[in-house]
């Protein structure tokens, strides 16, 4: 009886020794599996797209200087007129013509000491161009100096007289560019996996980059250099 319950107790103990010896061998094998499986690469996809701006945004300013206020109003509204009529003969739309405020400053109610200055008042005004028609607005800046020869000092140079171009069908290239990015991210992935003896799996995550819309150079602002980078990352495979 002893020696049997004995026997039963070995062979138990030899298919629990079995047993976990075939438990070890499956888990190694899938934690091999599972280590190939997390092998990844990680690329860059650009996509650049140049555009042309598609709305501009011109402020023509203009400074005056007078002891009177009377006659530095009259000369403001006339050079207002003047900046305006230039404009319209120039094939830009009234609609898309706004004049600012003037700012006036009174040199004698200055705190700040200093030598007397010629003019009491000094205005500056502006008139701004908001146009879609870029072209007949750039051909209108290129004959600025025909205000110049109607005495009329035009300012440049400061912030606030800057011209602007913008950009804004972003939404309607940014699927395409998107997927060009995506495409040219593949690209380099495949390249690294064929050189490393592997393939490319499917895509573990992927994240988009922020899309910049900057002039392409200083000396053409109206044409823009739009940009997105998209970082994918693969699994590999042998």
């Amino acid at each position: 009886m002893e020696r049997c319950q004995l026997r039963n107790a070995l062979a138990l103990g030899l298919c629990a020794i079995i047993a976990f010896a075939l438990l070890g061998y499956f888990l190694r094998d899938a934690a091999i599996a599972v280590k190939e499986y997390e092998r990844t690469v990680t690329a860059k996809g650009l996509a650049e797209r140049e555009v042309p701006a598609d709305i501009v945004i011109w402020p023509v300013s203009f400074t005056l200087a007078s002891n009177s206020l009377d006659e530095l109003y009259a000369s403001l509204e006339k050079n207002t007129q003047a900046v305006r009529n230039y404009l319209l003969a120039g094939g830009i739309l009234a609609t898309d013509i706004s004049a600012n405020a003037p700012v006036i400053t009174d040199k004698s109610a200055q705190s700040y000491g200093g030598p007397d200055a010629p003019f009491r008042y000094v205005a500056t005004a502006v008139v701004t161009v908001y146009s879609h028609d870029i072209k007949t607005v750039r051909n209108a800046m290129q004959g600025l100096a025909e205000l110049g020869k109607q005495g009329i000092v035009l300012t440049a140079g400061n912030y606030d007289s800057q011209t602007q171009y913008l950009f804004t069908g972003l939404n309607d290239i940014k699927p395409a560019m998107i997927e060009q990015a995506t495409l040219n991210a593949r690209e380099v992935a495949s390249k690294f996996a064929a050189d490393s003896g592997s393939r490319l799996g499917k895509i573990k995550r992927a994240s988009q980059g922020q899309f910049s819309i900057n002039p392409r150079d200083a000396n053409n602002p109206h044409i823009k250099n739009v940009r997105v980078v998209s970082t994918v990352e693969y699994y590999l495979a042998d």
